[in-house]
């Protein structure tokens, strides 16, 4: 999977070179000026490496109001932000963090400290075996987590003891049914959701799929 990761990465960044060039220059120019937000996630075999987004929120945002933990309308992002993070548009830099061996396309989605320590022992044990992933069964079924954290008063709470488990649940899912085909079936299934905001399929070619628990039941 490797030699893919490689291969479309490489083709992506040439291919999305004018759009990438147009953003630098939005960014530049509005806001504050920002245009790269790089965090310290946690990777393949624990090793934390550097991963890189477009910046969407006011600077420092990490240590303001809920932290790493973003929820629907957060303050913190800035309106053409706003826009990056709808289309994800925002995540199109970690292509680079693919392409020198950081991440995978697909793979568990890297976490900042605080939240990777809220997995269970059992779950970061077995996440830091792979490459993290640009997208991934986590990132799919979670693609409205603002969302969700937004209709909840205390969101950390909700999210360490509600969210990362079931999260960790589809991780560890990923990880014992890691194939080629899950690689491109999970591709597939991103451009869907993008394009449609529809996630139901996926689970009906498994068996064996995690089900959420009550309280995301009515999200996911």
């Amino acid at each position: 999977m490797r030699f893919f990761d490689i291969l479309f990465s490489g083709i992506a960044l040439l291919v999305l070179a004018p759009i990438l060039l147009i953003i630098i220059l939005f960014l530049r120019l509005s806001g504050e000026g920002e245009i790269f937000f790089i965090q310290k996630r946690v990777g393949k075999e624990g090793k934390l490496f550097s991963l890189y987004k477009f910046a969407t929120m006011l600077k420092n945002s990490e240590k303001i109001g809920t932290g790493t933990i973003t929820i629907k309308d957060d303050p913190r992002i800035l309106p053409f932000g706003k826009f990056l993070r709808k289309t994800k548009l925002n995540e199109l830099p970690q292509l680079i963090n693919v392409l020198i061996g950081d991440m995978s396309i697909i793979g568990p989605r890297p976490q900042a400290q605080r939240n990777f320590d809220a997995y269970g022992e059992n779950v970061r044990n077995n996440i830091t075996l792979v490459r993290p992933g640009l997208s991934g069964i986590g990132s799919i079924i979670f693609r409205n987590e603002e969302e969700i954290m937004g209709n909840h008063n205390n969101s950390n709470k909700f999210y360490d003891e509600v969210i990362m488990p079931y999260k960790g649940d589809l991780e560890l899912w990923y990880i014992k049914n890691k194939s080629l085909f899950l690689y491109f079936y999970l591709i597939i299934s991103t451009i869907i959701v993008i394009l449609f905001s529809k996630n139901k399929f996926i689970s009906m070619m498994y068996n064996d799929f995690p089900i959420p628990p009550e309280k995301l039941k009515k999200w996911i």
